[in-house]
């Protein structure tokens, strides 16, 4: 990937209502390059959306966990993902390697709620769990140091 394309992955990964405008004021750029290289780097599957962060507390949603589930059976087919599809309060489901085989970053309105929603995935996807709650998040949805820079110090 060129610098340029990094520098405008990492200004869209700052802020994706970033203006053509201003882009092509951060890039140096014109304003049509910087339409077409977006435009690329979305057929391309670099940019693959835009999407709101949301303030899960001020949606009733303030509680986060993570959740570790492996198999009952290691026998049984590595279907886990699909069978938990439909737990909407799973914001994300990762493959790891280690003990589990997966871990889940769940989001819900109270510890009842999570002890519920444990329940289900135990029962939607025969596996067992271990959970993590989170206490504070001090920060996430980092963007992206291009390649071959050097880290920025970070602020939030």
């Amino acid at each position: 990937m060129e610098e340029i394309d990094r520098r405008i992955v990492t200004l869209l990964a700052r802020d994706g209502r970033m203006s053509f405008t201003d882009l092509a004021r951060e890039t140096g750029l014109s304003v049509s390059a910087v339409h077409q290289r977006v435009r690329r780097l979305e057929k391309r599957g670099v940019v693959r959306g835009y999407a709101a962060i949301i303030d899960h507390d001020a949606v009733g949603l303030p509680m986060t966990a993570f959740v570790s589930i492996k198999p009952i059976d290691p026998a049984a087919p590595d279907d886990a993902p699909d069978r938990l599809a439909h737990l909407t309060a799973i914001e994300a489901c990762h493959s790891v390697a280690g003990d589990e085989s997966y871990i889940l970053k769940v989001r819900v309105a109270s510890p009842v709620a999570l002890e519920d929603l444990l329940q289900q995935i135990r029962a939607s996807a025969n596996v067992s769990t271990r959970t993590t709650v989170v206490l504070s998040t001090p920060y996430e949805h980092r963007a992206p140091e291009p390649a071959g820079e050097a880290p920025a110090e970070r602020t939030g």
